[in-house]
């Protein structure tokens, strides 16, 4: 029985709540990524004060929240082998 219910939750039915949790659990490691390079770079073309910093902490969501969701849905089409 619980075989059944691991198989029915590992489908391709339930594919985007897994692109979700992938997306989720790469969001914070690659924000931190992306704003780490973006300060250093930042700091080595001029000083940067915090108002900078919470600038580029912000773009830095951004573009990994985008980066994650694209990754993490493509990737669990292939592993499901859903047709995009």
């Amino acid at each position: 029985m619980l075989r059944r219910i691991m198989a029915t939750f590992f489908s391709a039915d339930y594919q985007f709540v897994w692109a979700g949790v992938l997306a989720l659990a790469l969001f914070f490691p690659v924000r931190r990524l992306i704003w780490v390079l973006m300060v250093r770079r930042a700091e080595r073309d001029a000083k940067t004060d915090e108002v900078e910093r919470q600038r580029l902490r912000k773009r830095a969501g951004v573009t990994a929240g985008l980066l994650c969701m694209v990754f993490s849905v493509l990737y669990t089409a292939t592993l499901f082998k859903v047709p995009t």
